[in-house]
């Protein structure tokens, strides 16, 4: 079995945002979600890959995390005002 770094993608209610890709990055995104479905059984658009792919990667992205905990984003943990992700 392959370790990838997401696994099975839950069901939440989105935002809709427009992107583009690179043609290679794309091909990259479906190739990483057939490769998912196999894993987890589970078969996913690659759009839908976006998201927890960077959601991972901020949760380990160091800086970054080393930045909120700071109090330095304006979305920050510690704010008040904006509603925590989870």
């Amino acid at each position: 079995m392959t370790k990838l770094k997401l696994g099975a993608i839950p069901d939440d209610k989105p935002v809709k945002l427009s992107i583009e890709l690179p043609a290679d990055v794309h091909r990259d995104l479906v190739a990483y979600a057939d490769v998912l479905a196999r894993e987890t059984g589970q078969k996913n658009e690659a759009a839908k890959l976006i998201a927890p792919m960077l959601a991972r990667f901020m949760a380990t992205d160091r800086g970054f995390s080393k930045s909120r905990k700071s109090g330095r984003s304006p979305y920050s943990p510690r704010s008040t005002s904006e509603p925590q992700i989870t």
